[in-house]
């Protein structure tokens, strides 16, 4: 993706690494950076290996594009990655209980859709950003999720095309969402979604 200003398609990827503000709690300042850059490194690598781009961390989740290549290619790509993630995090999560003796889960979501692409920030602390409702939609259907759960907008899965069919994914029923999160959400409150089963993390 080009750091020049440009709109186009895209699918977001957000994932967030649930109950580590219980571990920021209890742990030394060294192992809190410690784990969080864990965290931040795989999301980073499952990204990156699937012809993905890093675009920001905001506090405890990770934001990345995919947009090279036509719409079905960088979907499946995406949806590797946000596979990838919540296979490979079992085995990070199941150490962190181990040691710590508290559970940690990453929860992910994934959406298409236009955004704005480009450098923004302070003088000389610019950075490759996205804006849009493609982003916001990403992030609020990311605070839906339950720990270890992928969603899936409906637009992604039409992009997916047959594909989608086979992934076992579940709808998310609109009910589940309590009633203050109804009355912020109406950019996607509209749009169906589904869950992505979880998968099994590989025994090393």
């Amino acid at each position: 993706m080009s750091p020049n200003a440009e709109r186009r398609e895209a699918v977001i990827l957000n994932a967030e690494l649930r109950n580590f503000t219980r571990l920021s709690e209890m742990l030394p300042p060294e192992k809190v950076l410690e784990l969080a850059n864990d965290f931040f490194s795989l999301c980073a690598m499952a990204i990156t290996a699937n012809a993905g781009k890093v675009l920001s961390v905001q506090n405890d989740a990770l934001v990345g594009a995919f947009a090279t290549g036509v719409r079905k290619e960088f979907a499946n790509r995406a949806l590797k990655s946000a596979q990838d993630l919540q296979r490979e995090f079992g085995t990070l999560g199941e150490q962190w209980q181990k040691d710590f003796g508290l559970p940690a889960a990453i929860s992910a979501a994934v959406h298409i859709g236009e955004a704005v692409f480009g450098m923004a920030g302070p003088i000389a602390h610019q950075q490759f950003v996205a804006f849009g409702d493609c982003v916001s939609i990403t992030e609020r259907l990311m605070h839906r999720a339950r720990a270890g759960e992928v969603i899936l907008s409906l637009d992604f899965m039409k992009a997916l095309g047959a594909s989608a069919q086979t992934l076992g994914a579940e709808e998310l029923r609109r009910s589940s969402c309590t009633s203050a999160r109804r009355s912020r959400s109406t950019a996607w409150r509209s749009r169906s979604a589904w869950t992505l089963p979880k998968t099994t993390s590989k025994k090393r």
